[in-house]
């Protein structure tokens, strides 16, 4: 998946907000990080501000759908 994908989907689950709209930004986090690496996410997470709408901080890495901490 391009990140500019990635972005794309995140943003329509950050527009709709909530518990399982964070479990799907989770999965999406989790191939930005397989394919692209922890910078990715980072900077997926600053721009789209998933750290005030999900509560996710740059650093946590994601795997599996899971949020693994720093």
């Amino acid at each position: 998946m391009t990140l500019d994908k990635a972005k794309q989907l995140l943003r329509v689950q950050a527009d709709f907000g909530g518990f399982y709209n964070g479990n799907s930004a989770k999965l999406i986090l989790s191939e930005v990080q397989r394919e692209h690496g922890q910078a990715a996410v980072d900077d997926c997470i600053r721009e789209l501000h998933l750290d005030q709408i999900f509560g996710f901080s740059p650093g946590t890495r994601f795997e599996g759908g899971l949020a693994m901490g720093k």
